[in-house]
C-alpha cells in the first residue's frame, strides 16, 4: 500500500489539515494518509502545545469516520525533538510492506535544506507538496522526487483557533464537531 505521511503538531487539528489529507488520499496514487502527531517540532517552541496524547486523541476523533485517514503516534517513543528522517526510518522498519511519501506544504520546501539529512528524505520516500500562499522561492520546482498536488486551501491557523478558545468564541466549522466537543469538555487551550 502507498501511504502519505502528514507530519504536524496538530495543535489542534482543523478543517484545513483534513481537506489536505483527504485530497492527497483521493486525488493521488496514495491509498491512505497517516497523520503523524509530532510531540515536538525541532523548529517550534513547545510552550503552547497540548500534551501529545491529547493532540493524538483530537486527531483520532477528527478522522474516526474516514477509513483512508489514520493517526500515528510513532514519534511518541522516539527521542525529542523528532527529526523526520529518523521517523521515516522507524516507520519503514515497522511497516516494510508499505511504500511511503511525505506530505508537506510548499511553504516548507524553502526550509527543506535545513532539515536533518533532507537529501536522504528525497531519496528515501519522496515528497508530495500542496500549494501554499506566499511560499518563498525554492530550488525544488523540478526535482524528480517531488510531486506537486493541487489542493484546496483554507487559511486557518491553529494559533487562531487557540485564541478563539481562550476568548470564549466559537470555533464551529473551523474544526470538526468532535474536536470542538473534546476541546470544550477538557478545557484545552484555556
Amino acid at each position: 500500500m502507498k501511504i502519505g505521511l502528514f507530519f504536524g503538531s496538530f495543535n489542534p487539528i482543523h478543517m484545513g489539515h483534513l481537506i489536505i489529507a483527504n485530497t492527497m488520499a483521493t486525488s493521488t496514487d496514495l491509498e491512505q494518509v497517516w497523520f503523524v502527531v509530532s510531540p515536538q517540532n525541532p523548529f517550534k517552541k513547545s510552550n503552547t502545545l497540548l500534551h501529545e496524547f491529547d493532540r493524538f486523541d483530537l486527531v483520532s476523533r477528527a478522522i474516526d469516520d474516514n477509513p483512508i485517514l489514520k493517526a500515528s503516534d510513532v514519534e511518541f517513543r522516539m527521542p525529542k525533538p523528532s527529526f523526520t528522517i529518523d521517523t521515516l526510518v522507524r516507520i519503514q522498519e515497522k511497516y516494510p510492506q508499505h511504500e511511503f511519501r511525505l506530505i508537506m506544504g510548499e511553504d516548507n520546501l524553502a526550509q527543506l535544506p535545513k532539515w536533518k539529512n533532507y537529501e536522504k528524505i528525497l531519496e528515501y520516500v519522496g515528497i508530495y507538496v500542496y500549494p501554499r500562499p506566499n511560499s518563498r522561492p525554492h530550488e525544488f520546482k523540478n526535482h524528480p522526487a517531488i510531486q506537486f498536488v493541487e489542493a484546496p486551501l483554507l487559511d486557518i491557523s491553529a494559533t487562531y483557533i487557540r485564541q478563539q478558545v481562550q476568548a470564549g468564541k466559537s470555533i464551529r466549522y473551523v474544526v470538526p464537531e468532535a474536536v470542538e466537543q473534546l476541546i470544550r469538555l477538557k478545557k484545552f487551550y484555556l
